[in-house]
């Protein structure tokens, strides 16, 4: 294949294999990688179906009043994957290509089962109020790429008080955002407390991350020993 499963989409396919397995069938089809895809729960995929109110437990339930519980034994090699399952990752390979993305994520792979419209999973998420276009718009806003203009200095856009702000500034990394926090934005604008006592620690951090080749830091210790706040006091510099 040209394009890389990223992590998630590898541990969504494993997912889907086990959620075959215990619905006792003896192949992968687009039901089961809905499933895995429910389950794995934290990508990009999963931000999207949340962003548009649809529960993921409701999703595991649909499934499963759609399929019946086969009778196959345990299987200990590969299960084959339906005709359909292989064409959802064919779609979702073509919606990573055309989004000029060099790997497929659990967001691509959402794609692919809504494409596949005769598929079990797009039949659950159709019932569920999902469709293709939403689901694609979602992924483009999350991703920091949808297709609208970016407000500009001119134009008015909605604050929080539920007025208009001209120039509000339109974040360039939404995904990163959606699961992750800007140490240095929060540094920035004085959000963080201030960190004592870890001079020593933050200078050694300062000092692998300036050579040349092993510049990679790691933090080790048990929770509460103040991991993040070394790493908090480095971005306030």
């Amino acid at each position: 294949m040209n394009y890389n499963f990223t992590d998630r989409v590898r541990k969504v396919l494993a997912m889907a294999r086990e959620e075959a397995i215990r619905l006792q069938h003896d192949y992968v089809g687009t039901e089961h990688i809905l499933l895995g895809l429910i389950r794995e729960g934290e990508g990009v995929a999963a931000a999207v179906l949340n962003n548009l109110n649809v529960d993921l437990d409701q999703v595991q339930e649909k499934v499963e009043e759609s399929v019946r519980r086969g009778k196959a034994t345990i299987a200990l090699g590969e299960l084959p994957y339906t005709s359909r399952a292989k064409k959802v990752l064919e779609f979702a390979m073509a919606e990573a290509r055309e989004l000029n993305h060099s790997y497929v994520g659990t967001e691509h792979l959402l794609l692919g089962l809504l494409r596949e419209e005769k598929g079990i999973a797009a039949e659950v998420l159709g019932q569920l109020g999902v469709t293709l276009e939403d689901a694609r718009r979602e992924t483009l806003k999350l991703l920091g790429s949808e297709p609208s203009a970016a407000p500009t200095a001119s134009t008015p856009t909605a604050s929080a008080g539920g007025g208009t702000q001209k120039g509000e500034k339109k974040s360039k990394t939404p995904a990163l955002d959606h699961f992750c926090r800007d140490l240095t934005e929060l540094a920035r604008q004085g959000d963080l407390d201030p960190t004592i006592g870890r001079a020593e620690e933050i200078e050694r951090v300062m000092e692998i991350l300036s050579r040349r080749k092993k510049n990679n830091p790691v933090l080790i210790g048990e929770p509460g020993v103040g991991k993040t706040a070394i790493v908090e006091g480095l971005a306030q510099l």
